[in-house]
């Protein structure tokens, strides 16, 4: 396992941001957890890890549990659609992400084949949170990544959003926008895959959603029981 640690002061009051790309339940190697907190309008890497499993997830989420308010972005769909198919949140992200020069493929559907095993675990994980006894509220938004970094960028930017999942150098540039967006102190390391760019995304959009100070680019309200948690980017 990878654990990259950077920032770690603590002040009294905080919020932490936990941003999550998660991979399906056999595949930890590529499940990477970050670590932030907010301080003014920055966002400071406080540790980043790499190769989680469900159980070191909870733990780390304890970890934090304690400070006065925690936020979990997660990359993987928290619920499907009865019957099969896009949920109606897909549908509306896709749409978005089209209108502003993104892929429409990035969006599929949680029971699809490829992603089934993703949205069970996305699903368990969550509800084994949310079942936990905190001293402090956790709040849970799922995240598109992609959607996260390309709503942010400049019409002539958008390649990068395209291309950074197979071009180290072009995460190298995005590492430098996240800290342009006030994501500020990620190592150099994070950029060498997209599971760990992702993370920060998730974190920067949860951010946001969280933050009443920010507005997210695009959120699509929870409709319990079936669909228990917002969906932002």
């Amino acid at each position: 396992m990878q654990i990259l640690f950077r920032y770690t002061y603590r002040k009294k009051d905080s919020m932490r941001v936990i941003g999550i790309d998660l991979s399906g339940p056999s595949n930890h190697k590529d499940t990477v957890l970050t670590v932030f907190e907010v301080e003014d309008r920055q966002l400071k890497f406080v540790k980043y890890r790499s190769s989680m499993s469900d159980e070191e997830i909870l733990n780390e989420v304890t970890t934090q549990s304690h400070l006065d308010e925690v936020v979990i972005g997660i990359d993987a769909p928290l619920s499907y659609e009865d019957g099969g198919g896009d949920r109606e949140s897909d549908r509306a992200l896709r749409k978005f992400i089209v209108k502003i020069g993104m892929k429409s493929g990035s969006i599929m559907p949680p029971t699809l084949n490829r992603m089934v095993y993703l949205t069970l675990r996305g699903i368990k994980l969550t509800r084994e949170i949310a079942a936990q006894s905190f001293p402090q509220p956790i709040s849970i938004v799922e995240v598109h990544p992609g959607g996260v970094i390309g709503s942010r960028l400049s019409s002539s930017e958008m390649d990068y959003v395209r291309t950074y999942k197979q071009d180290l150098e072009v995460r190298k540039v995005l590492l430098q926008w996240l800290e342009q967006q006030n994501l500020i102190g990620i190592p150099e390391a994070v950029a060498k895959q997209s599971h760990s760019m992702d993370a920060c995304a998730a974190a920067l959009g949860a951010w946001h959603w969280k933050d009443k100070r920010f507005t997210p680019k695009w959120k699509f309200p929870a409709n319990p029981p079936l669909h228990p948690y917002e969906f932002c980017c």
